[in-house]
């Protein structure tokens, strides 16, 4: 009985330090809406946690289209998102069936190999990757920036991946092989379906990490044509910000995909979720 009510007291304290975790995370969120809709006069001469006078979202808009090109940004990270998210994961989940299925000759270190590129922070590939893309011409290009992106995501996505593989049925991948299945065949019809919750966790994982990026597209891009979404965007500050409420229309404008793949990929994301924590 005792050990009843302790439970139910340490239930309601751990509810009650989320919902203060919760409401100090929408605060800021709540900030960037409500002054995302004022002009840019009432936002300088009011209080900022004021309910706004008038709606000045299309004057907010106006001046986003005029200061830049938010619509080639938008393209140019869902390429990025896409593409190099989609390659980086079919490489990682070929690297990790390699090397926990097929039993390469040193497996493990191969995966340490490629799990080493988590270990220095990305900004120490900065100068290297910008020397090398400059030499071969893949600096400024879109083509460039799906490689590097694809390049960055495979460490982080073969370790979820491999974990999952170590859970898989032995018997089953032998009884396939068995039944005269190839390798390959295995992994296309067999390991890929039942690798699609910790798949969609992963890529949505990436797919964010891509889209919010803005190291590598400022430091890689230079043009509209291959500039994401993030780099065109931090284009709207500099030392003295004139207009507050366009960059705050515009935070909330670029955070919209995430939600919506987020939205419709939630099915498979408590799944995914359990592997990536093995």
């Amino acid at each position: 009985m005792v050990e009843a009510k302790h439970a139910g007291v340490g239930k309601w304290v751990i509810n009650g330090v989320l919902i203060i975790l919760a409401i100090i995370w929408i605060f800021p969120f709540l900030y960037v809406i409500v002054n995302a809709v004022k002009s840019s006069a009432e936002y300088s001469t009011g209080n900022f946690w004021d309910l706004p006078k008038s709606f000045s979202i299309s004057e907010n808009w106006q001046y986003l289209t005029q200061q830049i090109q938010l619509g080639s940004g938008f393209l140019n990270s869902m390429i990025y998102g896409a593409l190099g998210g989609a390659l980086g994961i079919i490489m990682a989940a070929l690297a990790a069936y390699a090397i926990e299925t097929l039993k390469i000759k040193h497996g493990l270190l191969w995966f340490f190999v490629i799990y080493s590129g988590t270990i220095f922070p990305f900004q120490v590939y900065l100068i290297p990757i910008f020397k090398a893309y400059n030499k071969v011409g893949l600096y400024d290009t879109r083509f460039g920036m799906i490689l590097i992106y694809a390049a960055l995501i495979i460490p982080f996505s073969v370790f979820v991946l491999r974990n999952f593989l170590m859970g898989v049925s032995k018997e089953m991948l032998e009884s396939a092989r068995i039944d005269g299945a190839s390798d390959f065949y295995i992994f296309r019809k067999i390991y890929m379906p039942m690798a699609r919750a910790p798949l969609a966790a992963v890529f949505l994982f990436q797919f964010t990490w891509i889209w919010s990026d803005l190291l590598f597209g400022m430091t890689l891009t230079k043009s509209e044509s291959a500039r994401p979404v993030m780099a065109s965007v931090s284009l709207l500050g500099g030392a003295t910000i004139q207009k507050v409420p366009p960059i705050l229309l515009a935070a909330i404008i670029v955070s919209i995909p995430t939600i919506i793949l987020f939205v419709l990929s939630h099915r498979n994301l408590e799944k995914g979720f359990i592997v990536t924590t093995k």
